[in-house]
């Protein structure tokens, strides 16, 4: 008897109160899209800058108003940095990464500044007042800045000697330098 009462009272149920039930589901249809989207978005990016993927290759315009190409340097350990003359950290860290391209440059070392602004010119005012003795590239339409997802200033790369991709650095804070030096050190040597 109990359950024919409860059965009446499922069939007089208002419209609004079934909609509602059956709407109830829809956020979590949606989370659950959303953060299905998240993890293919996040597992396609993973390939391109993660260690042991080989650095996408790419060539630019430099301050010596020459073309550079990452295949040029096949046989060199490579340090990509990405900056700009806005962030603060990049100008910090500016001359810590000369003393490491003059250091290790003999050893089959090499450090790749790769501006991104829109406009060289910016770049360059930095440059009169704190010089580098590396090479300068522009990314003034951020397709290499693209190529390897970079998110933040600054952000580093360290290719081996083959081009594969062996460290991701993200940002800059003082200090942080000597785990460059361990890891180029390392590299050198291999």
């Amino acid at each position: 008897m109990q359950s024919i009462h409860h059965r009446s009272r499922a069939r007089t149920m208002p419209a609004t109160a079934i909609r509602m039930r059956r709407n109830a589901s829809l956020p979590l249809l949606m989370l659950t899209t959303l953060l299905i989207m998240l993890v293919l978005s996040l597992a396609a990016r993973a390939d391109v800058i993660q260690p042991g993927a080989i650095g996408p290759e790419f060539q630019l315009h430099s301050a010596s108003n020459t073309d550079l190409s990452l295949s040029e340097l096949k046989g060199q350990v490579v340090l990509i940095n990405f900056w700009a003359s806005w962030c603060g950290p990049c100008r910090q860290e500016m001359p810590v990464l000369d003393q490491l391209y003059k250091k290790y440059r003999p050893a089959g070392f090499t450090l790749l500044g790769v501006n991104v602004e829109p406009k060289s010119a910016d770049a360059v005012g930095f440059l009169k007042s704190t010089p580098v003795s590396f090479p300068i590239l522009f990314d003034t339409d951020s397709k290499v800045s693209r190529l390897y997802e970079v998110s933040g200033m600054p952000s580093t790369v360290i290719l081996d000697r083959t081009g594969k991709v062996r460290y991701v650095h993200h940002g800059y804070r003082p200090g942080e330098e000597g785990e460059y030096l361990d890891q180029i050190r390392s590299l050198v040597r291999e």
